[in-house]
C-alpha cells in the first residue's frame, strides 16, 4: 500500500526467498521422509512374503493378499460411487434460484467459501467413506472364500429342509451384503440430505414448501432402497431363526427355532417382508406422486406391524400357549437341536452303557489279577514331574522343560509303552551373559529328547529315563536332535553364517555348529537385511559384521505360530506335543475346523470349554481361540513342523468334512491327503484334549436323547472341579492305556469322569479311544452309574483319602521340615463292575527343589491303601497279592518282588535296630541313640502284629511301608539303565 502520509518513509524491510541450497535440501528431505515412511510399510509387506515363501505356502499369502485386496476395491469404490453419485445428484438437482430468507442468506455463506473446492471436497469424502467400507470388507476374506468355494454337507435342516452349506457358507456372505447396502443406504441418504439443505433443495426455516420435488424423489427414492433392503432383512431373518441363540429356561444356551418361533416369529417375518415391500413401492412412487403422504402411511403401518406382529404377538403366544404345557410344546423342537448338536460336535455315535458302580466279586485273587490287567496305570503326572526332569536331564542352565509334559506311546519289544516325554528346548534366561550376539546368534537352538516310563518310578521315586542324557541316547535310538524350533522358543536367530553356534557341552567341552537347514530366510540381499532391521526394530542386523554369507534368520518358530500362519483358516489346539519319527523330532499340532451356521446346533465358547485346572494355574497351557463361538468343529488336520528344519505338513485327517473341503478348494495344494501319512507318525497321533473337553461339556446335557428327560434337567452333569489343587477349575482329562468292561485288550485312551449337577458323587465315567489307525479310534464311551446308588466322585475319593487317620499322619509326616507334598492326577480305571482310583504322591524334600514319587494312593470299593509302590497299594485294596506280577523293572534298583515280610523280618529289623544305638551310646550321640530306639520299639510292634495277623495278606505290606517311612524313603542310589553304564539321572 502507498504511503498516504507526508512524512518521510523508513527504510523497507525486504523479505526474500529461501536461497535455492535450501529450497533444493528441504526438497530432499522431504522426499527422503517419504520414502522412508514408504520402506517401513513395505517392509512388513515384504518379509511377511519372503517368510511365506521360505515355509513353501506363498499361496496362501497371495491367495489371501488378492481376496483382501479384490474385496477392499470392489466394495470400497461401490460406496464411494454410491455416495459420490448421490452428491452429485443433489448438487445437479438443486434449484436455480435460493428463496430470499435468513435460512438461506446465512447458507450463502458456506456455499461460498466451499464453491472453489467442490471437486476436491467431494474426491475427499468419497475417498474416506470408499477407505473405511474398503478396510471392512477386506476383513471378510474368510466369509468371501467360504461362500464362493463353499460345498455342499448333503445334510438338511428340519424347518426349511435347505442344505447346511447355505447356514455355514451362504448366508453369512448374504448378510455382509446386506450390511454393506445398508450402510450405502444411510450414507447416500445423509449426504444426499445435506447437500439438498445446503443448496436449498430441502428447507427448516424458509416459507413455502419444505423440500423441492427434485429433492423429494431423490430422498424417496433412498428411503425406498433403505426399505427394501430391510425387507430382505426380514426374508433372511426367516432362515437365520434356525441359527438364532436364546437363552432357554429349561435348557440354558440354545439354538434353533423354538415354538414360539415357528408358529410365532416366522409367519411375523413373512408378514413384514410383504409389508416391508409394499412400503418400498409407495417410496418409489413419489417419483411420480410428488408427495410424502402415502410412504410416511406405509413406513408408520411398517413400524407398527414390526411391534405388534414382530413384537407383541410372540410374547403372547409365549405366555398363553408355551408356558402352560411348554414340555408338550417345545419337545418336537428339543429333539431337532438334539439330533443337530450331537452331528455338529461328532457325538452322535456316544456308546452310553449302565454301569453298576460297585463290584460284587468276591474272589479278592481275581479282582487283585484284573487290576494288573485293566490298565497301564501312569503314576507319572506330566504335569508334576517337569522340575524333576528339568533337575535331572537340564545339563546345562541354558536348557529347559515346558511346565506340561507330554504322555506319548513307544514300542519297545514289540509292547507298547505309555511314556512322558519332554524337549530339552533353549532357555534364554540360562544364557550366562546376555547380549545381541549371545541371545540371537550363540545360542540359538535345544538339544534332545528326554522321556520315561510312565508308569513306573525307581527306588528314590525319580522317572525311569528311556531317553537321557546329552546327546540324549536310549531306547529313541538314532535322530536329529536339534531343536530350532519349539514351544519355548519364541525368539528370532540368526544362523548359518560366520558366527558359530553353540551346539551342546560335553565333558571336553562346548562343541559349535553352523546350521546346515534350509529354513529361514537369506540376510545376504541388503534389501533383506534393511527390511528385517526395520521389522524387527533392531538396526544392527543392518550392519553387524556377525552377518555375512550363508546368514539366515529364523523366526515365528512355535509350532502353534507356524501352523497358524500357513493355515489361517484352521482353530489350533492349545497343545502341541513332540515325537520321535523317522529319525526326525516333529511337533504334532490338532487342528480344527469350525463354523458358527449349523441349524439347530447349540453354541459353545471355545476358551470356557477348553479351561480346566492345568490353564488356569499360571497359564501353563494355553486354551484354544479364547472368545471363538462356535456350534459345529471337526479335528479334520493333523499337521507336524519339523524341529530342526521348521517344514510345516498338514494332512487332511477328516475326509467328510465339508468345510474343510471348502478350504481345500479356497487354497489347493495345501493339505496334504491322508494317505500320506506314514505308519510310524501315525502311531503318535491321538485324540486331542481340546476337542475332547469340548465333548464332555456338551455330553453334560446331551447324553440325553429323550425331549423330556432333557427339558427336566434330572439328568444334567457337570464336569468335576479338580480335587487335587485348589484352583477350583475343572479335572483335566487324562490320557491313560485302559481296557474297557467288555474289551479284551487295552487301548490308549483319555478319559474323565462326571459328577450329578451340584453334587461330588459319581454319575458317568467317559472315555474315547485316543489311539490313532485303530478301528475304534475317536469311539466315545459313556459308563452311566445308576442313579439310586452314591458312588464316590473324584472330591468324595480325594476328602476320603485325606480324612484317613493314618494317611493324614503319614501326609503330615511327609510335609516334615521343608517337604512338600504334591498331589499328581487321579486317574479312575473300571474294574470288575467297581472303580479304581489311583493317585501318585509326590515330596519335594528338603533340599530338593524338585518332585519325587514317595507314595501312591489306592481305592477300590470303599478300601484305601497307602503304600510306597503301586503293586503294594494293590496286595493291600485287594487283600491279595497279584500272580501276574511282571518280573523286575529294569529301570528301578529295587523292583518290588517281595510284599509280604515275616515276624523274622521285623525281628531283624529289630536287631539292626538295637545295633545301631549301641553303637550311638558309645559315640555320644543321643540324637541317633533316641532314633534308633524309636525305630526299634517300631519293629518290635511290627513283629507282634506280623504275629497276630499272620494269616492276613496285607499285613506284611503295611510292616514293610512302616519301615521304609523310619528308614527315611527309598534307597538314595542312583538308577540303572539298560543302555548305558552312566545313570540317566545323573546328566
Amino acid at each position: 500500500m502507498p504511503d498516504r502520509g507526508g512524512g518521510p518513509t523508513g527504510p523497507r524491510i525486504r523479505v526474500g526467498r529461501p536461497s535455492r541450497r535450501v529450497r533444493t535440501l528441504l526438497m530432499t528431505l522431504g522426499v527422503l521422509a517419504v520414502l522412508a515412511m514408504t520402506f517401513v510399510m513395505f517392509a512388513g509387506f515384504w518379509t511377511d512374503w519372503l517368510w511365506y515363501r521360505s515355509v513353501h505356502y506363498s499361496s496362501v499369502f497371495t491367495t489371501t493378499l488378492w481376496t483382501k485386496i479384490g474385496l477392499f476395491f470392489v466394495f470400497g469404490l461401490l460406496m464411494a460411487a454410491a455416495v459420490g453419485f448421490n452428491i452429485w445428484l443433489a448438487h445437479r438437482l438443486r434449484p436455480p434460484l435460493s428463496a430470499m430468507s435468513m435460512e438461506q442468506q446465512s447458507l450463502d455463506r458456506y456455499r461460498m467459501g466451499i464453491a472453489p473446492y467442490k471437486r476436491w471436497l467431494l474426491l475427499a469424502i468419497t475417498s474416506l467413506v470408499g477407505l473405511i467400507a474398503g478396510a471392512s470388507a477386506s476383513g471378510q476374506w474368510r466369509t468371501w472364500l467360504m461362500w464362493v468355494n463353499g460345498v455342499p454337507f448333503h445334510q438338511k435342516d428340519p424347518q426349511f429342509h435347505l442344505d447346511v452349506s447355505f447356514y455355514a457358507f451362504d448366508l453369512p456372505w448374504y448378510r455382509f451384503l446386506l450390511g454393506f447396502g445398508f450402510a450405502a443406504a444411510v450414507l447416500s441418504l445423509i449426504a444426499a440430505a445435506l447437500t439438498h439443505y445446503l443448496y436449498g433443495g430441502l428447507r427448516i426455516t424458509s416459507p413455502g414448501a419444505r423440500a423441492t420435488a427434485a429433492a423429494t424423489g431423490h430422498l424417496s427414492v433412498l428411503l425406498g432402497i433403505f426399505v427394501a433392503l430391510k425387507a430382505v432383512a426380514y426374508w433372511l431373518d426367516r432362515y437365520g431363526l434356525a441359527v438364532k441363540s436364546s437363552d432357554f429356561k429349561a435348557t440354558g444356551n440354545w439354538t434353533g427355532l423354538r415354538y414360539v418361533d415357528a408358529n410365532a416369529y416366522l409367519p411375523a417375518k413373512t408378514i413384514l417382508f410383504c409389508i416391508a415391500v409394499i412400503c418400498a413401492l409407495l417410496f418409489f412412487a413419489t417419483l411420480w406422486r410428488r408427495t410424502w403422504q402415502l410412504p410416511v402411511i406405509g413406513f408408520g403401518l411398517m413400524v407398527l406391524s414390526a411391534i405388534l406382529i414382530g413384537g407383541l404377538y410372540p410374547a403372547i403366544v409365549q405366555k398363553f400357549q408355551v408356558q402352560p404345557n411348554e414340555q408338550a410344546k417345545e419337545s418336537p423342537y428339543v429333539e431337532k437341536n438334539l439330533k443337530a448338536t450331537r452331528e455338529a460336535y461328532g457325538i452322535d455315535g456316544t456308546d452310553v452303557q449302565n454301569y453298576p458302580g460297585l463290584s460284587d466279586t468276591k474272589d479278592k485273587a481275581k479282582l487283585r489279577d484284573d487290576a494288573d490287567t485293566a490298565a497301564s496305570i501312569r503314576l507319572m503326572d506330566p504335569n508334576i514331574v517337569s522340575p524333576t526332569f528339568q533337575q535331572l536331564q537340564q545339563v546345562r542352565n541354558y536348557y529347559g522343560f515346558p511346565s506340561n509334559l507330554d504322555v506319548d506311546r513307544y514300542t519297545k519289544d514289540g509292547k507298547d509303552q505309555d511314556t512322558v516325554i519332554g524337549l530339552r528346548e533353549l532357555n534364554l534366561a540360562g544364557i550366562p551373559k546376555n547380549n545381541w550376539i549371545n541371545d540371537h546368534f550363540r545360542y540359538t537352538h535345544g538339544y534332545g529328547a528326554v522321556a520315561a516310563k510312565g508308569t513306573t518310578a525307581d527306588d528314590e521315586g525319580r522317572p525311569v529315563f528311556t531317553e537321557y542324557d546329552l546327546p540324549s541316547k536310549g531306547d529313541l535310538g538314532s535322530y536329529q536332535q536339534q531343536i530350532y524350533y519349539g514351544e519355548k522358543t519364541t525368539q528370532y536367530s540368526i544362523v548359518g553364517g560366520p558366527q558359530k553356534e553353540i551346539d551342546y557341552s560335553d565333558d571336553s567341552g562346548e562343541k559349535t555348529t553352523s546350521y546346515k537347514g534350509k529354513s529361514g530366510i537369506s540376510l545376504s540381499s541388503p534389501v533383506n537385511r534393511a527390511a528385517y532391521a526395520v521389522a524387527f526394530g533392531e538396526p544392527q542386523i543392518l550392519y553387524s559384521g556377525a552377518i555375512g554369507e550363508g546368514s539366515r534368520i529364523l523366526y515365528n518358530r512355535t509350532p502353534k505360530e507356524r501352523v497358524e500362519a500357513v493355515a489361517p483358516w484352521l482353530t489350533i489346539d492349545g497343545d502341541a506335543y513332540p515325537a520321535v519319527v523317522d529319525g526326525k523330532i516333529q511337533w504334532i499340532v490338532d487342528a480344527y475346523t469350525t463354523t458358527n451356521g449349523y441349524p439347530y446346533a447349540s453354541r459353545t465358547t471355545l476358551g470356557d470349554t477348553t479351561a480346566d485346572s492345568l490353564t488356569a494355574a499360571n497359564n501353563q497351557r494355553a486354551v484354544v481361540a479364547q472368545q471363538n463361538q462356535v456350534n459345529y468343529i471337526r479335528n479334520s488336520v493333523k499337521a507336524t513342523v519339523d524341529a530342526y528344519t521348521g517344514d510345516v505338513k498338514l494332512y487332511q485327517w477328516d475326509t467328510k468334512d465339508p468345510v474343510l473341503k471348502t478350504w481345500m478348494k479356497a487354497f489347493p495344494n495345501t493339505v496334504k491327503s491322508k494317505n500320506s501319512i506314514s505308519p510310524a507318525l501315525m502311531a503318535h497321533l491321538r485324540y486331542p484334549q481340546d476337542l475332547f473337553k469340548v465333548q464332555r461339556e456338551l455330553l453334560t446335557r446331551y447324553h440325553v436323547k429323550d425331549a423330556q428327560t432333557f427339558l427336566s434337567g434330572s439328568e444334567v452333569w457337570q464336569v468335576p472341579d479338580d480335587p487335587t489343587n485348589k484352583s477350583g477349575s475343572a479335572v483335566p482329562p487324562y490320557y491313560l492305556s485302559m481296557k474297557l468292561p467288555g474289551k479284551t485288550s487295552q487301548a490308549f485312551s483319555l478319559t474323565t469322569t462326571m459328577t450329578p449337577n451340584g453334587r461330588d458323587n459319581l454319575s458317568a465315567f467317559m472315555s474315547v479311544n485316543a489311539e490313532a489307525g485303530t478301528p475304534g479310534y475317536g469311539k466315545i464311551n459313556i459308563l452311566k452309574l445308576p442313579t439310586g446308588r452314591t458312588v464316590d466322585g473324584p472330591k468324595r475319593v480325594q476328602s476320603q483319602f485325606n480324612s484317613e487317620p493314618s494317611i493324614a499322619e503319614s501326609i503330615r509326616l511327609l510335609r516334615g521340615g521343608d517337604s512338600e507334598v504334591e498331589y499328581g492326577n487321579l486317574l479312575t480305571v473300571p474294574l470288575d463292575d467297581g472303580l479304581l482310583y489311583v493317585e501318585p504322591v509326590y515330596v519335594r524334600g528338603g533340599d530338593l527343589k524338585y518332585p519325587l514319587l514317595r507314595k501312591v494312593l489306592v481305592t477300590y470299593g470303599g478300601s484305601t491303601a497307602f503304600e510306597d509302590t503301586l503293586d503294594k497299594a494293590l496286595n493291600v485294596v485287594f487283600g491279595a497279592e497279584s500272580s501276574t506280577t511282571p518280573p523286575p523293572d529294569e529301570g528301578t534298583k529295587n523292583p518290588p518282588t517281595s510284599n509280604n515280610p515275616t515276624v523274622q523280618d521285623a525281628l531283624d529289623d529289630a536287631q539292626k535296630a538295637f545295633d545301631q544305638g549301641q553303637e550311638a551310646l558309645k559315640k555320644g550321640d543321643w540324637k541317633a541313640y533316641g532314633e534308633a530306639q524309636k525305630d526299634l520299639e517300631d519293629a518290635l510292634q511290627r513283629a507282634e502284629d506280623a504275629q497276630a495277623k499272620a494269616g492276613a495278606g496285607a499285613s506284611g505290606d503295611k510292616a514293610a511301608d512302616k519301615t521304609a517311612d523310619k528308614s527315611g524313603g527309598p534307597s538314595s542310589s542312583p538308577s540303572s539303565s539298560p543302555s548305558s553304564e552312566k545313570s540317566p539321572g545323573s546328566g
